[in-house]
């Protein structure tokens, strides 16, 4: 018998989103006779205990008696169960300063991580995630900020609504000024970006047209990796090198920034990927921009001058296009910024039951019979060790 244990979510802000549902729950079980479920109690949860004791889950605080444990975000240090199985988004490969401590433990505690994160396909397609409905909220969000700042329309809050279905009954009847939108990005983040403005009925033209035409309805263009990067000599875009060599390329945002209203940013980023534009080019008078979605939330990252992360409840600040600095949103002579961390928690109960259906269909059986090529690679430590492909990671636990 196999024990899995889905446990509470300890992080400060409080994340609502489960990796199991409990109708997946009560799936799983009927489906596999040779595991048993137990879950940690929660006030927090999207789904509550009561749901999950009719799952036929075993709703209790005693997580040690698990061979597996799922959690969401990052698990505080000081309540690892030693010599277990976690898997759970560490944001730890790219030596995160603030979760040193955390792999050390787990390193210490002789414990097995297995990163959401890096569970790839062979493409090196991310298997699981909420990138999508980061992508819808985000989006959402971006929209919202520049109708506040306008004046011209008003969006509710997402959260306000119980669900993706109800969220969509509120774009009826929207009518949109003339705005022109950029979507950077190719993943599941972008794909979340576009689904909304598709429902909000913003019509998607090819960057050549929107670059020289001023049209009558909302617009938007996407910007993929070729027609944002560009290597530094030859000119071209080559998806595998650019993510090996990143130094050598030189982004191409920058004119875009002259014909967008709203930026919906979801490239991902890491250190040595250039910016999308220079803080200084703000400053500039045909940098027009005027709300940012930052849906990759990247401190000083992609979008440089998102300098701070929001809550779900205050989810904007401005920035000054003069003094580079912090103000309060919508002032006259800055930038919106949405920068929230959490951004799928205003949709928790979809955002979950689609990350577990792609836990089920992808990782758990293997995971159950012993493990497969996908989980190996997403193995960032086993049994207290650094697995070979995390190696680059000793230096960040030794410092």
């Amino acid at each position: 018998m196999i024990k899995i244990g889905l446990i509470k979510e300890e992080k400060i802000p409080n994340d609502n989103r489960v990796a199991l549902t409990p109708g997946q729950c009560r799936w799983l079980l009927s489906a596999r006779k040779n595991i048993a479920i137990f879950v940690q109690p929660s006030g927090i949860r999207c789904y509550n205990d009561e749901e999950y004791m009719r799952s036929g889950a075993i709703v209790t605080d005693n997580m040690h008696q698990c061979d597996i444990l799922l959690g969401i975000k990052e698990v505080p240090a000081t309540t690892l169960i030693e010599n277990k199985t976690y898997l759970f988004f560490s944001h730890t490969k790219k030596k995160q300063p603030h979760n040193k401590s955390l792999l050390k433990t787990i390193l210490d505690k002789n414990i097995t991580l297995i990163d959401y994160e890096c569970l790839e396909h062979e493409d090196g397609q991310r298997i699981i995630g909420f990138g999508f409905f980061a992508g819808i909220v985000g989006a959402h969000n971006g929209i919202m900020a520049y109708g506040k700042r306008t004046g011209l329309y008003n969006l509710e809050r997402v959260y306000k609504q119980r669900s993706f279905k109800e969220l969509i009954h509120t774009y009826f009847g929207l009518r949109l000024p003339n705005m022109k939108v950029a979507v950077t990005g190719s993943g599941r983040v972008a794909h979340g970006l576009i689904e909304v403005m598709n429902l909000m009925g913003i019509h998607e033209v090819e960057p050549e047209d929107y670059m020289i035409r001023r049209f009558s309805y909302p617009v938007y263009t996407q910007l993929k990796g070729s027609l944002l990067y560009e290597h530094e000599v030859t000119g071209n875009y080559l998806r595998e090198d650019f993510h090996k060599n990143p130094q050598h390329y030189l982004c191409k945002f920058l004119p875009y920034a002259a014909q967008t209203d709203i930026l919906l940013n979801g490239v991902y980023w890491e250190e040595g990927i250039p910016p999308l534009f220079h803080r200084s080019d703000i400053k500039k008078d045909d940098f027009i921009i005027q709300t940012i979605a930052d849906v990759s939330d990247d401190k000083n990252g992609s979008v440089p001058i998102n300098i701070a992360s929001q809550s779900i409840e205050d989810p904007v600040y401005g920035v000054s296009r003069s003094t580079l600095q912090k103000t309060q949103p919508y002032e006259p002579g800055s930038i919106d910024i949405m920068a929230v961390s959490n951004l799928p928690n205003e949709l928790p109960r979809d955002a979950s039951r689609y990350f577990g259906e792609q836990l089920i269909k992808y990782v758990l059986d293997d995971l159950l019979t012993g493990g497969s090529s996908v989980i190996e690679r997403a193995t960032i430590a086993q049994n207290g060790r650094l697995q070979k492909p995390f190696e680059y990671l000793k230096d960040y636990v030794i410092k």
